[in-house]
């Protein structure tokens, strides 16, 4: 599928410089004459950290393949977490006024890779500057950097989903790898958001909700609404 092994490339650059910063540091610690006693233990203790840190990047940055269900007007999440709120909000950018929406929280051991909800064109891409408060808030989609996605369902090209990115205390960036006016398949892979995030999902009104508060839900796999 598209975008397969981004989020593993991206593991890959974060161990590599990782593994730099730690071979500096080393290097600095055997030029240092006067802490050269030190040398051994600092070795042995940088690469124990390291390759914990190693251990939970690799499992960070996992890119399961989803197995997308098949049925007409199905809604999969788009992302892999708790679904913690349900309820309907007013979304003025692109759903333009009362919807329902489905907030997921990611933990720091959920998959961060997100997936489209339903076939359709993503017509609609928004990045806002924002602080970082922890994502285990409900409301930090108001305050938090974010990036609104919205797509227009082939099923349905009358209706309209919207999905919100947000960052958190810990997730500071937000890449995006499909783009604006690009047609996407229901569980293709269009972004990543890297170390614990949140996830809202808009959805018109008259869509019937198939998760409920508490919900474990899987990105391109688990039904949460349904259109007609």
């Amino acid at each position: 599928m598209k975008h397969a092994g981004k989020a593993r490339k991206a593991a890959l650059k974060i161990l590599l410089l990782s593994l730099a910063a730690v071979l500096a540091l080393l290097l600095v610690a055997w030029l240092a004459r006067t802490t050269a006693a030190l040398v051994p233990a600092l070795t042995a203790t940088l690469a124990v950290l390291w390759v914990l840190f190693a251990a939970f990047t690799i499992n960070f940055f996992r890119d399961p393949e989803a197995r997308v269900p098949s049925g007409k007007g199905l809604v999969v999440s788009p992302a892999h977490g708790t679904v913690d709120v349900v309820d309907e909000t007013t979304e003025n950018e692109f759903m333009g006024g009362r919807c329902k929406r489905i907030s997921i929280f990611l933990s720091v051991l959920d998959v961060h890779v997100q997936n489209a909800p339903v076939s359709g064109k993503l017509v609609f891409h928004k990045h806002q500057d924002g602080q970082y408060l922890s994502a285990t808030r409900t409301d930090c989609g108001s305050f938090n950097e974010n990036v609104l996605l919205g797509i227009v369902p082939s099923e349905f090209p009358q209706k309209k989903i919207g999905i919100r990115l947000i960052a958190g205390l810990i997730a500071r960036r937000i890449v995006v790898w499909a783009a604006a006016g690009e047609e996407v398949a229901q569980g293709e892979r269009i972004s990543l958001v890297q170390f614990g995030s949140r996830g809202d999902v808009y959805l018109p009104l008259d869509a019937k909700l198939e998760c409920k508060l508490g919900d474990k839900v899987v990105g391109g796999e688990t039904v949460i609404a349904t259109l007609s």
